[in-house]
């Protein structure tokens, strides 16, 4: 008989894909991820072990300190059906292969499936990055064994992660508030926010003043105009932005105002308003240079989520579940990666893309090959790209929505990398004012893109390549040296020095790379489970730590400075890739890092006898004169006395301690919880009435005028409510408008032509197509959700009168059941029968046979139908 190879992977979409690639002889399986974790509760650890080591392992969190730091694994909830269809798929096979994932996650997944499954039959471990015929086919020619030290490293950030977050959290929630947590890495990520939040209230703006000026380089036809900037006056260098300080907002230390650069004042600078524009104007140095930018390397997993974000305002975890997809279907190379390298048939099939698409000019003169790789870089050995040698545009694949929008990303990307260099040339000229010591020297600059290159595929941080390459052209009219040209108008321009900006999901996804802070893998997880769990609050684009952030942040320091301390993570972060390499041993390591003098018992035993709440929860700063918030068990408040009484107020929700002023702090003690507090955005540019920010009892919204102003008007002024997690006093001018113009319509759908729409409601954001309403997910803006991400969440919304997101086939030719995404969550189909898809499976992993479960088990129930009367179905019989 033929040999029988039984294949494993993590999910049904890359089973489904990799099939077609495989002889018949191969039985592809998914195991729904990782099938095995440590113990959840006391209650998982099995009571055939004796009561002495079943408390010992719960002391440590399942974890065996005593015996080597060995971990105690539980089967995951809802994997039992999972594990008995592998073991009787396995009992048909002669060889099974190991085909997940290839960084360490997919190792650790891979080892425990044959842990489990305790195979009896040879063993190989395949390994590819991309999804296409010739790399599955050479994986399963070209196998090797599954690699303990990548298991070994994985295993050991589990234990690390379990034994930092379940032995401090308890220690916040006594301290601080309840159901508060830490994390190795993601308490260092709400650092680096509270830090850069003490950075801006810190900062003191400072203003300075220059001139700038309306020249015209042909005085006769007034013709060519530019502008110009003034740069010294007298010999004396003005100040400008490089002049102070990032973090004070104030002169760096060591310049000498009046020596080493001149402030200019109001009175001097309108004196010289009046008086610039009767001078001789003359070029004294006119100099022109050639630029040549090269193109970025292709993706990698940081840099891909951060172009995500501010392309295509993806948050890190939508690019990483979107590119999850175009990996699993194969369209692109593995998407966790440091690695920018791209293998030769990759840049074979990107420098024939090139040329057919934009011509052989185009092409760098020989292949551009990217080595670099960011310090403890992952296991995977390539760029992310277009999967195979097709290089396919979005188009051409027929991908539509976000999967179109990010592959059109990765494909511009990656072709760009091979393209030549752009030659920019930049023209800059001195012209003086006035002779002698009361000259004023001011100068122009311009660029013009003499021959694009890769600009033609992409430019970093713009969407659209083309209008890229406009904004990049702004050259000056021809100027030589003596020329004169004609002062139309001076104009004083005032700066002011800003803090340092918020971070956003891009800029900190940036500096964790940069630090060497967990791994591309985990920023996206990193990210959402701090916003999650009430550490930071998403202000459009910006990332904004809450009070409860800067409490945490304060417990943390105070008892473990070492585990936020930048340097100390990054450290745990090489050891762990020691591990990896199998040039350490983790057990020893664990036990320092966690029994040792100073190990984490210790600190924290030390912390809850050490600490104290009231002085830990106390937040308070220079600007609120005297006033102190609290973060209490409900939520941050302010506490002062007055006439001699202790009196507090809750902070509205939403309200962030960088934004607050003495005043606000004021108002909230003066009316409750600062119902119907307001602040004027704008005058509505067509009612003619103030636009408002307000915070009720039910949170934070916009409202066109003021009550007495509305009467006439259904008696109500215009509300809208602000999305969740968007700051009140993040809002201005253009969003509020913006959130008044809703319902926002984002064109016609397909099928009906009907008119589909964007708008705010009492349960949030959500579009609608007649009279079916979608709800808008994590990630999504009502203000910028376009049609093609609408029809997506359309679609998920209901399978009435449409196509099922999925189809499940009958076997024996019955009538398939479907897939759908509903109101309550993910259901199945089958006739007039629904039944609902469990909590925690995905409706992209259901089966056929979990479907047919499901559905007889509804059937069943009382009150349950079987697509007819019960009398029908009787007589069928």
């Amino acid at each position: 008989p033929r040999m029988k190879r039984l294949v494993g992977v993590e999910s049904p979409t890359k089973a489904r894909t990799i099939r077609k690639f495989l002889p018949a002889d191969c039985q592809v399986e998914a195991s729904m991820g990782h099938i095995r974790d440590l113990p959840q509760k006391a209650s998982d650890i099995s009571s055939r072990i004796p009561k002495e080591r079943r408390e010992r392992l719960w002391k440590h969190y399942g974890v065996d300190v005593a015996n080597g730091f060995v971990p105690y694994y539980v089967m995951s909830s809802g994997k039992e059906k999972v594990v008995r269809q592998l073991r009787e798929a396995l009992k048909g096979a002669d060889e099974l292969y190991i085909a997940t994932d290839e960084d360490r996650e997919g190792e650790s997944i891979g080892w425990h499936l044959v842990e489990v499954l305790k195979p009896k039959i040879p063993l190989r471990r395949m390994v590819f990055h991309e999804i296409t015929k010739e790399a599955i086919q050479r994986a399963l020619r070209e196998t090797r064994d599954i690699d303990r030290n990548l298991v070994d490293a994985q295993e050991a950030r589990r234990i690390l992660d379990r034994l930092v977050g379940y032995g401090i959290s308890p220690l916040l929630w006594r301290k601080i508030a309840p159901k508060l947590s830490a994390g190795r890495v993601q308490s260092v990520a709400t650092r680096l926010l509270v830090n850069r939040e003490k950075e801006r209230m810190a900062f003191v703006p400072a203003v300075w003043l220059d001139l700038k000026a309306q020249l015209s380089a042909n005085a006769e036809k007034g013709k060519g105009m530019f502008q110009a900037e003034m740069t010294h006056y007298g010999g004396v260098r003005l100040a400008a932005g490089k002049d102070f300080d990032d973090h004070t907002g104030q002169i760096r230390e060591g310049l000498v105002p009046g020596e080493d650069l001149l402030m200019l004042g109001e009175e001097q600078a309108r004196a010289l308003v009046a008086d610039l524009p009767g001078r001789v104007w003359r070029v004294v140095q006119a100099e022109s240079k050639m630029f040549s930018p090269s193109p970025y390397p292709p993706f990698i997993t940081s840099t891909l989520q951060q172009e995500g974000s501010r392309k295509l305002r993806f948050s890190a975890r939508r690019t990483m579940q979107v590119a999850q997809r175009l990996y699993e279907e194969g369209l692109i190379t593995y998407m966790r990666t440091d690695s920018t390298q791209l293998s030769d048939e990759a840049i074979r099939a990107s420098r024939k893309a090139v040329a057919d698409r934009y011509g052989e000019e185009y092409l760098s003169p020989r292949p551009r090959r990217y080595r670099g790789k960011v310090a403890n870089a992952q296991e995977a050995h390539e760029a992310i790209r277009p999967a195979g040698t097709a290089m396919k545009t979005k188009d051409e694949l027929g991908l539509t929505g976000d999967e179109g929008n990010l592959y059109k990303l990765i494909w511009e990307r990656a072709v760009a990398s091979q393209m030549a260099n752009a030659r920019v040339r930049r023209t800059t000229v001195l012209i003086d004012a006035g002779e002698g010591e009361e000259a004023a020297r001011f100068r122009a600059s311009g660029k013009r893109v003499e021959f694009p290159g890769f600009y033609r595929a992409y430019v970093e941080g713009s969407d659209d390549p083309e209008a890229a390459l406009e904004d990049r052209d702004a050259p000056l009219p021809p100027l030589a040296e003596g020329d004169e040209p004609e002062c139309r108008k001076v104009e004083t321009v005032s700066h002011e020095t800003k803090p340092p900006a918020r971070y956003t999901e891009a800029t900190l996804v940036r500096m964790l790379e940069k630090e060497g802070i967990g791994r591309p893998s985990t920023y996206a997880s990193i990210i959402e489970t701090i916003v999650r769990r009430g550490y930071v609050l998403r202000a459009g684009s910006q990332l904004t730590p809450t009070f409860t952030a800067f409490a945490a942040v304060q417990l943390l320091e105070d008892q473990f400075e070492q585990l936020v301390d930048v340097g100390f993570t990054a450290g745990m972060e090489q050891i762990l890739d020691d591990i990896a390499t199998g040039d350490r041993a983790a057990a020893g390591w664990l036990e320092d890092f966690y029994l040792g003098d100073e190990g984490l018992v210790q600190q924290v035993q030390a912390g809850q006898e050490g600490i104290d709440p009231r002085k830990i929860s106390r937040i308070d700063s220079p600007k609120w004169d005297g006033l102190v918030v609290s973060v209490g068990r409900y939520g941050p408040y302010v506490q002062a006395e007055v006439d001699g009484e202790s009196v507090r107020a809750s902070i509205p929700q939403g309200r962030t301690r960088g934004d607050l002023s003495a005043e606000d702090l004021r108002d909230f003690l003066d009316k409750p919880s600062g119902v119907n507090e307001e602040r004027v955005v704008c005058r509505h540019p067509e009612e003619g009435l103030d636009v408002l920010v307000r915070s009720g009892p039910y949170g934070p919204y916009v409202q066109l005028g003021r009550a007495e102003e509305a009467k006439g008007k259904k008696g109500k002024p215009r509300r809208v409510s602000l999305p969740k997690g968007m700051d009140p006093d993040a809002v201005d001018e253009a969003t509020a408008l913006a959130l008044l113009a809703l319902p926002r319509s984002l064109g016609e759908h397909p099928d009906t032509k009907k008119e589909i729409l964007a708008n705010i409601g009492r349960y949030g954001p959500y579009v609608q197509h007649e009279r079916t309403f979608a709800s808008l997910e994590q990630g999504d803006d009502v203000l910028e959700v376009d049609l093609d991400r609408a029809l997506a969440l359309l679609a998920k919304k209901t399978g009435k009168g449409r196509e099922p997101l999925r189809t499940l086939d009958d076997p024996e030719g019955g009538a398939p059941i479907g897939v759908y995404e509903g109101r309550y969550g993910p259901y199945v189909k089958r006739g007039k029968v629904n039944a609902s898809i469990p909590k925690g499976a995905s409706l992209q992993d259901i089966t056929w046979e979990e479907a047919v479960g499901l559905l007889e088990a509804k059937a069943a129930a009382p009150g349950g139908r079987r697509g007819g009367s019960r009398k029908k179905r009787s007589s069928k019989k």
